[in-house]
């Protein structure tokens, strides 16, 4: 298994580019979780610390698959290092309001700002598109990146807590900046490796979005984000029913593990299974997965059932990746894959928010009904979608032949 992910290494400047753009991306898990630790450390609000940081996501969401747009027109290297400075800029300002007592409103407004904050995860998958289009080694190099996430979303927020709480509250903000802004500068570096501007197709049309295709691909991985969503926030409160508070933290490791675990190994093997197929069997697994939360007793049992849980995500992100490397049109890739992050994002955020309200109300056992309603939709759209997806997987192969 090991050579397989080695040999993605070969071609020259895949390492620079990747190392580079796990700095640039690791800023994006810091710096929701940092805003809140920041804000509630200075101003004791965790209600405007809350708010500022879903301005600080919504607006990400929004601008990174425009930001992507502008990318497949202009370049990479034209388009990143403008943007990250806005960002860069904006989240610094951000700083600065929360240290010395600015108004809530400068909060909101730079907060806003920080969102052109490129996302990273989707520029490297287009220069992995770029070195081994149409080589199964692409299948592979998904996977790859899909494990990266997880790990991105395990320690980012752990190292931003660990930052503010212990040396001051700005310090998890503000290192995510630094990585940001080196990260960026580092990947745009590396010219060799950045896929060049391809004119628009007939078929191209306005964006990826538009695409039915797209539009249900992204609708999967919100439906996937809720279920995380929703295992983040339950396991710290059924960790804390149990009186084993800090017990989540474990819990929510052993669901990325299982999740990188199985990613890892997913990109090894050659499926030859359709994807549309594939993705109906992933999300499947999802959901059935999701069920036994319901009958958890201990940390112990909970463990074992998000550990199985995990084992469905990576693999069906990474078919999910696929599929849109297939369908959206080669000039419009970029966007494509960040609009997916990005159901992804909205997906992770509307469970942790969903689910909270849930176990205020009812306790854990009514936020893991959270995760299985999530699961059966997750089902009824690939569903519901496997004629659209079979068919436009079909096509654009063809054509691609």
């Amino acid at each position: 298994m090991a050579g397989q992910y080695r040999e993605l290494f070969s071609a020259k400047g895949s390492l620079a580019f990747s190392a580079a753009g796990l700095v640039a991306r690791i800023p994006v898990p810091m710096m929701g979780i940092g805003i809140i630790t920041m804000l509630s450390q200075t101003r004791g609000d965790f209600g405007l610390a809350g708010l500022v940081s879903a301005a600080f996501t919504v607006s990400m969401a929004l601008l990174g698959p425009q930001v992507s747009r502008l990318v497949d027109r202009r370049g990479q290297g034209r388009i990143l290092v403008p943007v990250t400075g806005i960002s860069v800029m904006a989240l610094g300002a951000l700083l600065l309001c929360a240290r010395f007592g600015a108004p809530a409103w400068t909060l909101y407004v730079f907060a806003v700002l920080g969102g052109f904050m490129p996302s990273m995860a989707a520029m490297v998958r287009a220069r992995w598109s770029r070195l081994y289009r149409d080589s199964p080694r692409l299948h592979t190099a998904f996977s790859l990146e899909s494990v990266v996430d997880e790990l991105t979303f395990v320690i980012g927020p752990a190292l931003s807590v660990a930052l503010c709480t212990v040396l001051f509250p700005e310090a998890g903000p503000l290192v995510a900046v630094v990585f940001l802004a080196v990260g960026v500068l580092l990947f745009v570096a590396q010219r060799e490796t950045e896929p060049p501007i391809l004119p628009a197709s007939e078929s191209s049309g306005g964006s990826a979005i538009r695409l039915g295709a797209v539009r249900v691909l992204v609708l999967t991985l919100m439906a996937g984000g809720v279920i995380v969503g929703t295992v983040d926030v339950v396991s710290v409160a059924f960790a804390q029913h149990v009186g084993a508070p800090a017990a989540a933290g474990i819990v929510v490791s052993v669901y990325a593990v299982g999740s990188a675990i199985s990613g890892l190994v997913f990109g090894t093997l050659k499926v030859a299974m359709p994807p549309a197929r594939q993705l109906l069997a992933g999300t499947a697994g999802t959901a059935a997965s999701a069920v036994p939360l319901l009958v958890v007793d201990g940390i112990v049992g909970l463990c074992v059932v998000v550990f199985v849980a995990g084992l469905f995500f990576s693999p069906t992100m990474i078919v999910v990746m696929g599929m849109i490397e297939k369908i959206v049109p080669a000039e419009k890739l970029t966007e494509g894959m960040t609009w997916a992050i990005t159901g992804l994002s909205i997906g992770v955020a509307l469970g942790a928010a969903l689910s909270g309200e849930v176990v205020d109300r009812f306790g854990p056992d009514g936020g893991f009904v959270v995760a299985v309603v999530a699961g059966g939709l997750i089902v009824l759209i690939a569903l519901l979608s496997y004629p659209l997806l079979s068919t436009e997987v079909r096509e654009r192969t063809e054509v691609a032949c």
